[in-house]
């Protein structure tokens, strides 16, 4: 075998027994063409933290997520929750943040589990992280159609039904989704600033003037956690979280995927849980410890823009009102880049039709993913407003349906993959030998897999109350069973294509490190290819 050959072949094998392709740092390359790869160098730490941060759409998150918590679970240590869960997601970062330095793909979560679990579960993973995804993206559609209708009706008096708004949404997302993702990062990055602003305000705002039991650290104490709602309360603050985990999805696209990606989703975990452990306290210190569960239940989201008015005038308030609205634009559309790029990835590696595999030769963007998820979006909006017969105004429909329904799906489908991820990561590093090195890192992960495991089995129980249907509704199970199902459907599309196309069924996971394999046992000189990477583990050298 000429020398050249020999050392593709060994370069590949090593790529593959390491988890890290043999190519210059931050490099991403296929031999297939530029369309079966995502643009590198696009993004960079800044633009990449704009870009999943603005899928936690800050300001719905204080106005609805954290006023829905004092109103329905009546937790007044709601601040410390997020304390707490920012211990957690910490700890499952830490895990997560390394295995984004040895896999670079835009499937993330059901690539790091296919690497760690096998070619079987990462199918059954990214069915799950497809369903969960596009779940919390079509149904935000929802309160962004209503919102949007309020605030025609208000200043121009015009009526419109929410799915008019929501229509013209789901197309401007759709345009935008096939840019390149530099401008989308722009776009995100000007929004989120600005809702973040504007947060800060009225946080001093209520800091400044606060209600009757003044600056009261009572929210902190471990006592105010109590309360039968502390579980479902946990599911609720969760999704606050939903977005830093999106980081890894853009690491093909980073110009240095083995160090963004991890400092990033460290920055998001530290701002989301300082941010809004902040910013709860202080809605709590604006009505008073003692006030803000009735003062929530009385005004329901309304209750940040009622206390605004008197604090802050009319005219903050209507600019509350309107970045409100583009606050949840960013999230759909944050999320919207994520739905395509699970999609690119399943198509790049059979899990899906290969076309969905190709990016647009401009731009590096996933087109076809991101014209999938616009017809989803655009069929499911049209479903819900076909069987929507309330008068206009009424969030019976697009907020109590679409966009609570869709949101704890979603919610329920991340936390199952976090938590199956966190296994996958102490799974990859133990079959590698590197057990001992990363002892610190499994541990973190093995903590964090319980603790993600509670919250899932607390998501489950009282699903009823998260989507506010009555005990012994079939939204209780039906609802959380649409995840079951995916999970199902994927892992017995795992099991086919690892009896009828095992080649395919071993490069699940491997993105464009497949490429390179395939390349190497292709050279012409009768070179076989590597063992499947979920072939049975040999004893490996342990990860630097």
């Amino acid at each position: 075998m000429p020398t050249g050959s020999s050392g593709r072949t060994r370069s590949a094998a090593t790529a593959h027994r390491t988890g890290r392709p043999d190519r210059p740092q931050g490099a991403i390359s296929t031999f297939k063409g530029q369309e079966r790869a995502l643009r590198a160098g696009r993004i960079g730490t800044p633009g990449l933290l704009l870009s999943v941060l603005a899928a936690s759409a800050p300001l719905m998150a204080v106005a609805g997520v954290m006023v829905t918590t004092y109103q329905v679970m009546g937790i007044v240590g709601q601040p410390l929750l997020f304390v707490i869960l920012g211990v957690v997601m910490a700890l499952f970062g830490v895990g997560y943040a390394e295995m984004s330095r040895h896999v670079h793909n835009a499937g993330a979560f059901y690539a790091y589990i296919a690497r760690g679990l096998g070619g079987t579960v990462g199918s059954g993973a990214a069915c799950v992280a497809l369903t969960a995804y596009s779940a919390l993206q079509v149904g935000i559609y929802g309160i962004f159609g209503f919102e949007v209708a309020g605030l025609i009706g208000r200043y121009l008096s015009v009526t419109v039904a929410w799915w008019i708004p929501a229509s013209a949404g789901v197309a401007v997302i759709g345009a935008l989704g096939a840019l390149k993702i530099d401008l989308n990062a722009k776009v995100l990055g000007v929004l989120l600033v600005i809702e973040v602003a504007l947060i800060a305000v009225f946080d001093v705002a209520f800091a400044a003037a606060p209600g009757p039991q003044g600056l009261s650290l009572r929210a902190f104490d471990p006592a105010a956690l109590g309360g039968a709602g502390l579980g479902t309360a946990l599911c609720f603050a969760v999704a606050a979280f939903v977005g830093f985990e999106q980081a890894p999805v853009y690491a093909e696209e980073t110009s240095r995927p083995q160090t963004v990606v991890a400092r990033v989703m460290f920055l998001a975990v530290g701002f989301v849980a300082v941010f809004f452990a902040v910013s709860s306290w202080l809605i709590g210190v604006a009505t008073g410890p003692g006030n803000v569960v009735a003062a929530a239940g009385k005004e329901g989201p309304g209750l940040i823009f009622s206390l605004t008015g008197p604090r802050l005038g009319a005219a903050f308030t209507d600019a509350l009102h309107l970045f409100f609205v583009t606050g949840i634009f960013a999230s759909m559309l944050s999320f919207h880049n994520v739905v395509a790029r699970y999609a690119f990835a399943m198509g790049r590696e059979g899990l899906l039709p290969a076309a969905l595999g190709r990016t647009a030769k401009a731009g590096g963007a996933p087109v076809t993913g991101s014209l999938l998820q616009t017809v989803v979006s655009a069929v499911v909006v049209l479903g819900f407003a076909l069987g929507d017969h309330s008068t206009a105004g009424d969030p019976a429909t697009p907020v109590l349906a679409l966009f609570t329904w869709g949101g704890n799906v979603g919610a329920l489908g991340v936390i199952l993959l976090m938590a199956t991820a966190s296994v996958a990561v102490i799974a990859f590093f133990v079959r590698r030998g590197a057990g001992r090195v990363q002892a610190v890192r499994l541990l973190a992960s093995g903590l964090a897999a319980l603790a993600l495991l509670a919250v899932l089995a607390y998501a489950v129980k009282d699903f009823d109350v998260l989507v506010a249907a009555e005990r012994g509704s079939a939204l209780r199970w039906l609802l959380p069973s649409l995840i079951g199902v995916a999970a199902l459907a994927g892992l017995v599309h795992g099991r086919v294509l690892r009896v009828r196309r095992p080649a395919v069924h071993a490069g699940i996971g491997l993105g464009n490190e497949a490429f390179q394999l395939e390349k190497a046992a292709g050279d012409g000189h009768g070179t076989p290819p590597p063992a499947p990477h979920h072939a049975a583990p040999e004893k490996r050298r342990p990860c630097p």
